[in-house]
């Protein structure tokens, strides 16, 4: 049987950044572009357009840099929002415009408050408009899952007649099971035929999204929309990693399928995608887990050491992870071998971005013993994610005693400045947190805060993710921290905010959120 390809259509820059905490700035968005490519994603939906100026604007930036795959912005069936994805993807060396609009009697009926002869008309007049930019063009029946059969099928061949080229059947609220959706997607696709190509986008409500869609597949949809981790508003959608694994581990079962993905690259994919807008993968996650080839059973362990394939169903090199490269530099090595190792881990930096690097990396090398590749990702990612310096952090000196007061007294240079002050607080953090508003005389609100530790020992640098909303101002930002230090970590990381909160204020970045 000749091989199938399944077209892998990955949302991690659009659906993913709906998770919430997940917001990406524009030179993070085009890393993990550069990266989905050398992972040989097919399509990569890399924004809706019309949400913003810096949608935008991270998108026609990534439509620049990407060679291979087809760059794709999203759009509702609005003009307005086809022209500015169609003005974004104009110079893509291949382009694709995806519109939608709902086709379930519920949607219709209390969102859109349309007729299905209107929704029809509708659908038409956008797709017809979107071939004006580009000839692929997908159209998408938002909430398929809860759709009307006969409905499904008049409204797509009108969209096909207008011109679409893939058909998407999203399962938007994750309601679907895998028999249910394979019924559905078998129906549509002998209704269909070669007229277009049958997609799929499943979102993971009910843990199911990667289930349904492998039934999708099996049933005629020769496209799945999933993202790096099942990142995805919610709870997400279908993990890019698990369909492809899956598919390529059984082989046996799913016969002549096959997909285009570069699969040595879908550890670093996940570690990138994690470190910048760290949302790590639980432990136990399927495929890019930490211990998802991790044996403690001695059982186990005896069991692998005498023949991987006791316990072992996939070989971890096959995603890319390989336990024997960690340490790789130290204090002594040049410019020359870290220029090289970060480009292994799959990063792209401007040469002003490799010198900063450069020179925190040395820093580092000579307060660890080790320098693990985690290490250097979270460098890098820290590099990338920093937005202008309004406040920069200069020095930090606290007092945690536990009979005494917490205070914090920070160094803070502002316009060229260094302003010093000192605060109390419930506790260090507290102190460390209302000393930078008073610094700054802005008021902000902690709403979450993560602390991990990039790797093992006790020199391991701490990350710290702090989630804050300034003045009132809601959805709260988010600000990235790194040091050895686990409070300087987290000055940082609130500085970080501060500052990603005034460049939000400055542009005036309003979003206009919609998905499938």
């Amino acid at each position: 049987m000749s091989n199938k390809i399944i077209k892998i259509f990955d949302t991690t820059l659009r659906d993913g950044e709906q998770s919430p905490g997940a917001s990406m700035n524009m030179e993070e968005k085009i890393q993990i572009a550069l990266q989905l490519e050398k992972l040989h994603v097919d399509i990569i939906e890399a924004g809706f357009a019309a949400a913003s100026p810096g949608d935008f604007e991270a998108i026609a930036k990534i439509a620049d840099a990407v060679e291979t795959s087809t760059v794709c912005s999203l759009a509702r069936a609005v003009s307005r929002d086809i022209k500015a994805a169609g003005d974004a993807i104009a110079t893509a060396k291949h382009k694709r415009i995806h519109t939608f609009i709902a086709t379930s009697p519920i949607h219709m009926e209390y969102k859109l408050k349309m007729a299905p002869d209107e929704v029809i008309r509708r659908a038409v007049e956008s797709v017809a408009y979107a071939k004006t930019f580009t000839d692929d063009v997908e159209f998408s029946c938002e909430d398929a899952g809860r759709s009307e059969m006969g409905f499904l099928k008049e409204i797509l061949d009108a969209v096909i007649e207008a011109g679409a080229t893939t058909l998407n059947i999203p399962d938007t609220v994750g309601y679907r099971l895998p028999n249910e959706i394979g019924i559905m997607i078998k129906e549509l696709s002998d209704f269909v035929q070669e007229r277009a190509i049958i997609s799929v986008h499943c979102h993971n409500d009910l843990g199911l999204a990667v289930a349904n869609s492998l039934a999708a597949i099996q049933n005629g949809a020769r496209q799945v929309e999933c993202t790096i981790n099942g990142l995805g508003e919610r709870a997400g959608n279908a993990a890019l990693e698990e369909i492809v694994m899956t598919l390529k581990t059984r082989a046996d079962y799913f016969e002549g399928y096959d997909t285009n993905i570069h699969t040595k690259e879908i550890l670093l994919a996940s570690k990138m995608v994690a470190n910048i807008t760290g949302i790590s993968p639980q432990p136990n996650k399927a495929i890019v887990g930490k211990n998802a080839f991790a044996h403690e059973s001695g059982i186990h362990q005896d069991g692998v050491l005498k023949h991987q394939e006791t316990y072992e169903i996939m070989k971890p090199e096959d995603i890319g992870l390989n336990n024997a490269d960690t340490i790789v530099l130290g204090k002594l090595s040049g410019r020359h071998a870290f220029s090289d190792k970060i480009a292994s881990l799959g990063f792209n930096l401007s040469e002003e971005e490799l010198n900063h690097s450069f020179e925190r990396f040395k820093i580092l090398a000579d307060k660890k013993k080790e320098i693990f590749d985690d290490d250097l990702r979270a460098i890098i990612t820290d590099e990338i994610v920093k937005v202008e310096q309004v406040y920069k952090l200069i020095n930090l000196q606290i007092n945690d005693c536990m009979n005494g007061v917490p205070s914090a007294a920070l160094s803070v240079e502002f316009e060229d400045e260094i302003i010093t002050d000192a605060g109390i607080g419930n506790g260090t953090m507290d102190a460390i947190f209302k000393t930078v508003d008073r610094i700054s005389g802005i008021d902000g609100e902690l709403t979450d805060y993560k602390v991990n530790a990039v790797t093992e020992g006790k020199d391991a640098l701490a990350r710290v993710v702090v989630k804050v909303i300034f003045e009132g101002n809601k959805p709260a930002v988010i600000g990235h921290g790194l040091n050895i230090d686990t409070m300087v970590a987290s000055a940082r990381a609130y500085v970080s905010a501060l500052n990603a909160y005034l460049a939000s204020k400055d542009t005036n970045r309003a979003r206009a959120r919609g998905g499938i």
